[in-house]
């Protein structure tokens, strides 16, 4: 699976895209950021709308997955020590392009072209003739739609054949989607991989992401703090009440 953003700097959006090396199946979902805890949500996403995990997962010079090349050695990079845990998590192997070399994933460069002319552009005319604004929302509902009825469907140029009915053949290869992944920090905890998948073809919003609140304890330095300012605010407030 061949996996990139691409930005739309006047809507204030990105989008995840993933595609797949056999069937050029592919799977978007707009964010508004490129957070490492949006980027292991949209992979479970992606796995979940291909029906299981692929054995590798290539990838260009973004920062949530390698941090330094050839940091231990030629060829041995820097990862991402969450993202690797996941990919770990998921039996996916990380594979990275050389640099200047965006060619190397040219399958899915491919696509955010068609994505862009084809859909993008497209929708966001059409919204602005109704006075309506693209949003994170519409777009997320809109290019779902998009994605099961055209461009999955369509008649790909270079395979000539229809990305669905091969990704049928693909799926035997894939590993089933793994249990949900709780992270090696707290931040990475995310409530769509918590939840259970809704279906693809009902076109329902894609779950928000969320970060669970503190540990308690960690609290725990602010209550001197609050003692010395409140109690004795409290106090006073008390004496003047009282009399």
């Amino acid at each position: 699976m061949q996996v990139d953003w691409i930005e739309f700097p006047k809507d204030n959006l990105s989008a995840f895209v993933a595609t797949m090396g056999y069937s050029r199946a592919s799977y978007v979902e707009y964010v508004n950021n490129e957070k490492i805890e949006t980027l292991i949500g949209c992979h479970m996403n992606a796995f979940n709308y291909f029906g299981g995990v692929p054995t590798e997962c290539l990838y260009d010079n973004m920062r949530t997955v390698i941090l330094g090349r050839n940091s231990y050695g030629r060829g041995k990079h820097k990862l991402n020590p969450l993202f690797e845990d996941f990919a770990k998590h998921c039996r996916f192997s990380i594979k990275v392009c050389k640099p200047y070399r965006a060619k190397t994933k040219g399958k899915v460069e491919r696509f955010n072209h068609y994505l862009r002319y084809n859909f993008h552009n497209g929708l966001r005319v059409k919204l602005e003739m109704k006075n309506y604004a693209l949003t994170l929302e519409n777009a997320n509902a809109e290019v779902l739609k998009w994605l099961d009825t055209t461009a999955n469907r369509r008649i790909h140029k270079t395979t000539l054949q229809v990305p669905f009915e091969l990704l049928a053949q693909e799926q035997q290869q894939l590993h089933p989607m793994p249990k949900a992944y709780q992270g090696i920090h707290p931040k990475a905890l995310i409530e769509s991989v918590a939840k259970k998948y809704t279906p693809i073809n009902s076109y329902q919003d894609i779950d928000k992401l969320y970060i669970p609140n503190r540990d308690i304890q960690c609290y725990d330095e602010f209550i001197p703090i609050v003692a010395n300012i409140v109690l004795p605010i409290s106090i006073c407030s008390g004496s003047v009440l009282w009399n």
